[in-house]
Parts: structure tokens; C-alpha cells; sequence
């Protein structure tokens, strides 16, 4: 992997990612905000109980998609997703989400908002895991 890619991916941002329809099978393609914790990355949203994130179901059933950078560094890097679930788990992460976004309805968040974590795939084989990425302050 690029050098100024790894550093592109230590910083929290706004991205693009084309995920797979799946009804259609089509790519879909949104942008939405990244964020990096202790060396991993993490992507989530607004909480909203009254509807289902279309691109959340589209990994679901396929957790493979494209991060597109787009700020700076410009790469499409094949990656996938790990729904996070776990309660105690989303609590930990959007902790520092909705720090990071000044929000304060943290119980809201962890009921409602979208979360997953992402595994970068590099191009020599080898997945950049969650985790190799640097530790930057929290």
C-alpha cells in the first residue's frame, strides 16, 4: 500500500463507498464520514429509529465494498465490513463518535445508529486488519 494512502486512512474524514444493491446487485454508491479510533476504522451515522440505512443492509448481505478517498489522497481500495452488534461493543465505539461529532445522546446513538469496522484490503494479499494502523489520540 501506498505510503500516502496509509497516511490518508490514520485520519478521520469524509469518504465515498460503493456497496452492492442487494436486490439489485447494482452498486450503490454514498458519501459518508470515516473515523479512526485506535488504529481501527470505523464508519456509522446519525441515529434515525425510523429507518433502515440502505447501505448498512447492502453489507449485510455482502460485507465487500469500495472505500473511495477522495480529500487529498484519490484511491478506491476494496475493503469489508464488520456489522458491530454488540452492545457493549457500539457503546465503546460511539463513545468516541459522538465525541468526535459533539453529540451528547450517546444511549440514542448506540439504539439507533448504523456501525461497522473496516477491513482494508491491500493489494499484496494481505488486509491492512483493523488495528494496523497507527494508535492516534482519542
Amino acid at each position: 500500500m501506498d505510503d500516502s494512502i496509509r497516511r490518508e486512512l490514520m485520519h478521520s474524514g469524509l469518504i465515498d463507498i460503493t456497496t452492492t444493491g442487494r436486490s439489485s446487485g447494482r452498486p450503490r454508491r454514498i458519501e459518508i464520514a470515516y473515523h479512526v479510533f485506535g488504529g481501527c476504522i470505523y464508519i456509522s451515522g446519525m441515529p434515525n429509529a425510523q429507518r433502515r440505512r440502505s447501505w448498512l443492509a447492502n453489507l449485510e448481505a455482502d460485507p465487500h465494498f469500495t472505500f473511495h478517498l477522495k480529500r487529498g489522497v484519490t484511491a478506491d481500495l476494496p475493503a469489508t465490513a464488520r456489522v458491530i452488534s454488540d452492545e457493549t461493543e457500539r457503546g465503546a465505539v460511539l463513545t468516541l463518535v459522538a465525541r468526535a461529532w459533539r453529540r451528547t445522546d450517546l444511549e440514542t446513538m448506540v439504539a439507533y445508529s448504523p456501525l461497522i469496522e473496516v477491513t482494508i484490503e491491500v493489494q499484496d494479499d494481505k488486509p491492512l486488519a483493523s488495528g494496523a494502523l497507527p494508535k492516534l489520540e482519542e
